[in-house]
């Protein structure tokens, strides 16, 4: 009994860990190139991505495809997926800035608002997303970090979670045509 305790506490001390590793997006305050999403994303880019479960081992690659535009405050990214596996997905993201640098965003597999804020060169994204996998879909939580890099590259790294859990990252490099 008293190791079924002493296990569950540092389990659920593990999960509190987890949940407070990101950095404050206010560390990036000083960092150039200044990242407007507006100007960034839109246009065409290409983007080329990895998944790498939780040991760090690919389990899928992917190229994007993305058309994106403005009007004014709302903005909207087509993404035109296509995976190491043959497999094709499309997501299109409707964004809208905020005051403040803050962004959120709505895509139809994307559970509720994404929530954004933009701080010189980064913009930190978090979500929930309706992920399929083998036939059935969980709730993944994003923790989703850009970085530009200059006018024609950003980077992105976006930790998944579930219930607390680290599930594994992707990785992306954005490039603008």
């Amino acid at each position: 009994m008293k190791r079924r305790l002493l296990l569950g506490a540092a389990a659920a001390g593990t999960l509190a860990l987890g949940g407070c590793a990101s950095n404050p997006i206010e560390e990036y305050a000083g960092q150039q190139p200044a990242l407007d999403l507006r100007q960034y994303f839109n246009g065409t880019l290409d983007a080329y991505g990895i998944f790498t479960d939780r040991s760090g081992k690919v389990v899928k690659r992917f190229t994007v495809l993305m058309q994106c535009s403005w009007d004014g405050d709302n903005g909207v990214l087509d993404e035109d997926f296509s995976y190491s596996d043959g497999t094709k997905q499309r997501r299109i993201w409707r964004l809208k800035a905020l005051p403040g640098g803050r962004y959120e965003g709505r895509a139809d597999d994307v559970i509720g608002n994404a929530q954004g804020q933009a701080v010189g060169n980064a913009l930190n994204w978090r979500y929930t997303l309706a992920l399929p996998v083998d036939g059935s879909v969980y709730e993944v939580q994003f923790d989703d970090w850009m970085y530009l890099m200059n006018d024609r590259v950003m980077l992105n790294k976006a930790q998944m979670r579930k219930f607390g859990i680290y599930l594994g990252e992707v990785t992306l490099s954005f490039s603008k045509r």
